[in-house]
């Protein structure tokens, strides 16, 4: 008979629902999901970790030891294999020590999964899971449009029970399996791998219910689900409908269907007041259509907006198909979507194929990241080489030198891990987990005995998550006001969060003479404004240094991907017009530059 899987909270904790629970409830509902009968709680993953970060208010790492302590079903994260829940590829010590952090904080499944299908991409955090004694549930991401993809996929399977796995788990992101399929795919990837086999699947008007169905015909032992308001609002397997379908077909999953809906009633008091669902249904439409997952289509909506330029989605989508044949056809995970989404987005802005290539799309072609599925076009390799620029090379992440780089803002392994991963976006969040430590040696100190420091604590947490101004509680004698004080508007706030272009953009076109004499280097884009390639290190330019063409001037953020914005010709920087991890507009000035002249000709 076939398990379910619930992966509610981990939904609730990334976008677009991210912060609509308050923390306290999502304990609650977890409690009531931990009595449901399901296999395991998926509660974490990376777009879990991206918005903690980007929120700065909760440790991804304490949610997840803050359900531990409150169920007794297995907790389960989702990982991207080499990139973990980032967006850059880390060596093995890394992997290894980051999976250990998360067995100790009470994960008991790991289900991983190579944004290229590439499985050997899987074999050091496969180790490492297996040597931690946890589960290793290995994914197939199917929805890459090859012709050949059943044969890649068959292929892939095969080499899973020598890397320790546990399951194959078909994974389908953008909506593109359909139920005779998943009967066919179930079967077949079994008897290749000789594996029990899973579905993740997503999908609008009934699809994804229809690929679940099917898949447990086809004797799947395990279908991911969420409660039917989360559902309904991203497009997923609803719990309480496929347990009743399943168990009227004869397959009874053992999950109380009645406890369901009573989680979905606790879910639907904080989402179910919206007048619309979170996605468009402009969005949904487009992202069923062209087989893209629908939170990238949102990210590049988004971004044409911010450039008045909306009316032209249609024509980055189908750019988008364009480059995923010449690359290869790779599935569009994260974050290989987010960098052929940015390609795309450069070719149609810029009405020029190839003229700008994204560092991490020359890495994918290089195959630094793996082998995609099918062949490379030999004619994009070449223009990507003749395009000029380099990727940055890979180095290992020195974690005990970030420690000491980072002046003790990172005072845990784990807190030294979300520093490594996201860089000076995880600041603001160790600064708060600081800022709570000092709170509580306060209230130790006042003589506030320890469950009213932790009512205390559970008040600051409430008015941080919910954007209130202020809450007071009066109880036994004792008033507690806890006041929000104003923050200046976050960096990431100013611009387009998630919508971004590309990397190594040349300033050739970027830049223009002034009357003065002096050059302007202007914002190719919406993103976040860095003078240094990593936190603690030294700028890439100061003001009066000299450049020379092809230098370095600074990194923009955009759609999580860091684009290099770099000199056209030799000059000397005069003026720096924007701060360190400020938010910047398009065509906004940057820099200001000397043009540096040819020498005399008495001195050739």
């Amino acid at each position: 008979m076939p398990a379910l899987v619930d992966t509610t909270i981990r939904l609730l904790g990334q976008e677009p629902l991210a912060g609509r629970m308050p923390t306290a409830e999502l304990l609650r509902l977890a409690e009531l999901l931990d009595g449901a009968g399901f296999a395991y709680l998926e509660v974490s993953g990376g777009g879990v970790f991206d918005t903690a970060v980007r929120r700065g208010v909760e440790s991804p790492w304490e949610r997840i030891r803050a359900l531990n302590e409150r169920t007794k079903t297995p907790l389960a994260m989702a990982l991207r294999g080499r990139f973990l829940v980032g967006s850059r590829p880390v060596g093995g010590e890394f992997v290894s020590r980051f999976v250990a952090s998360a067995a100790e904080s009470g994960i008991e499944v790991f289900r991983l999964h190579d944004p290229l299908n590439d499985v050997e991409n899987l074999r050091e955090a496969g180790l490492a899971i297996t040597s931690a004694g946890k589960e290793f549930d290995a994914g197939l991401v199917y929805g890459s449009g090859y012709t050949n993809e059943t044969n890649a996929l068959v292929e892939q399977a095969r080499k899973l029970p020598q890397l320790g796995a546990s399951r194959v788990l078909l994974h389908d992101p953008s909506s593109s399996l359909q139920p005779q399929r998943a009967q066919e795919l179930v079967a077949t990837l079994a008897d290749a791998s000789g594996l029990p086999v899973g579905l993740y699947c997503q999908g609008a008007g009934g699809n994804a219910m229809a690929a679940g169905l099917e898949a447990a015909r086809a004797g799947a032992d395990l279908v991911a689900t969420a409660v039917y308001p989360v559902a309904l609002t991203v497009h997923r397997i609803s719990g309480e409908a496929l347990a009743t379908a399943l168990l009227g077909l004869g397959l009874d999953t053992g999950v109380d269907v009645d406890t369901l809906w009573r989680a979905s009633e606790l879910v639907d008091e904080h989402i179910g007041d919206e007048p619309v669902t979170p996605l468009a249904p402009r969005i949904s439409v487009r992202a069923a259509e062209h087989r893209v997952p629908p939170g990238l289509v949102a990210a590049l909506d988004a971004h044409l907006r911010a450039l008045s330029a909306g009316d032209r989605l249609d024509q980055v989508l189908d750019e988008l198909t364009r480059i995923r044949e010449e690359v290869g056809w790779p599935p569009i995970a994260s974050p290989i979507g987010q960098i052929l989404g940015s390609q795309a987005l450069l070719h149609v802005l810029s009405a020029s194929r190839y003229q700008t290539v994204v560092d991490e799309l020359r890495s994918l072609i290089e195959g630094r990241y793996g082998s995609p599925p099918g062949p490379i076009d030999a004619a994009v390799k070449r223009a990507v080489a003749l395009s000029g620029g380099a990727p940055q090379e890979e180095t290992p992440v020195d974690l005990e030198a970030l420690r000491e780089e980072a002046e003790g803002l990172a005072s845990s392994e784990e807190e030294l891990l979300l520093l490594a991963l996201f860089g000076e976006e995880a600041e603001p969040l160790l600064k708060s987990i600081r800022g709570r430590a000092s709170r509580d040696e306060s209230l130790s100190a006042g003589g506030v005995d320890q469950a009213r420091a932790e009512r205390i604590r559970e008040i600051v947490r409430i008015v941080q998550e919910s954007g209130v101004g202020e809450v007071t509680i009066e109880e036994a004698g004792m008033r507690v006001s806890v006041r929000r004080t104003p923050e200046p508007l976050e960096p990431g706030l100013a611009g387009v969060d998630e919508a971004g272009s590309g990397e190594a953009a040349s300033a050739a076109d970027l830049t223009g003479p002034q009357a003065d004499g002096l050059v302007r280097v202007e914002a190719p884009m919406v993103g976040v404004f860095y003078r240094a390639p990593q936190p603690g290190a030294p700028p890439f330019v100061e003001e009066g240094d000299t450049v020379a063409p092809g230098q370095t001037l600074c990194l923009l953020e955009a759609m999580k991907l860091m684009n290099e914005i770099k000199a056209d010709a030799p000059g000397i920087v005069r003026v720096i017009h924007v701060g360190n991890a400020e938010a910047v507009e398009f065509g906004q000035l940057l820099f200001e530059l000397e043009p540096i002249g040819p020498p005399p000709l008495d001195a050739l």
